[in-house]
């Protein structure tokens, strides 16, 4: 079965010439001219990728994504932005509003092909982690460290502060993350207060592991307390 796409941007002509090469390049391509539109067809039936342009009227594409992103059903979804323009301001924010790929107008079809079947290529390899025992596994993991960091919580003013051991440079959005983190929120909960994506949220928690040398959550909060990285 031809993996399905779908095709979202408000210029006809652009619109009908890439759905005609997708669909010669043996992609079935669903097409809407809006946001709005391409949400409502994305309820009647859920497409292996998404197409979108970033500048249309009313939902633009960073709207869209975001709308996307923020339902469980479409967070892992391959989303691509076409796209006139192609700063690298405008790629920045695309990426970090969870995008997959970047293509600038005018752009070649036989790119736009070949980055589609990346993506599709690589979801398809990735392993599920929606099994039974997956979740079970994943929700005890995440009541055991939520049950730590409450405890760290609890002792906080005995636990002695030192300087960190190396330097640390965090950005305004990482801090953010880190002090929800250590209040013992879990992503889903922060993406809402902070008004972004769990995908985005993950990113960041993965920076900050990176960034201290931790492991999980509870290594992450213990870090932060000790050497008063959280507020």
């Amino acid at each position: 079965m031809s993996p399905q796409l779908l095709l979202v941007d408000d210029e006809p002509g652009l619109r009908e010439a890439v759905r005609d090469y997708l669909q010669e390049s043996g992609f079935s391509v669903q097409v809407a001219s809006n946001a709005r539109e391409g949400w409502d067809l994305m309820q009647q039936n859920t497409p292996d990728l998404v197409i979108s342009d970033v500048m249309m009227p009313q939902v633009d594409g960073y709207q869209f994504l975001k709308q996307l992103r923020e339902d469980p059903r479409f967070q892992a979804l391959p989303v691509i932005f076409l796209t006139a323009k192609g700063m690298t301001g405008d790629r920045i924010q695309g990426y970090q509003a969870g995008v997959d790929a970047y293509l600038p107008k005018p752009f070649d079809p036989d790119e736009l092909v070949a980055i589609v079947e990346n993506l599709l290529a690589r979801r398809a390899t990735t392993p599920a982690t929606t099994s039974e025992e997956t979740e079970t596994h994943d929700i005890a993991e995440l009541a055991n460290q939520i049950a730590q960091i409450k405890a760290l919580l609890t002792q906080r003013s005995a636990i002695s502060q030192s300087p960190a051991p190396f330097k640390i440079d965090l950005t305004p959005r990482e801090q953010s993350v880190l002090n929800l983190v250590a209040e013992g929120l879990m992503n889903k909960e922060i993406a809402r207060r902070l008004e972004t994506s769990v995908r985005n949220v993950e990113k960041y928690v993965s920076r900050l592991f990176s960034k201290t040398g931790t492991n999980s959550r509870t290594e992450l909060v213990r870090f932060a307390l000790e050497h008063g990285l959280a507020k």
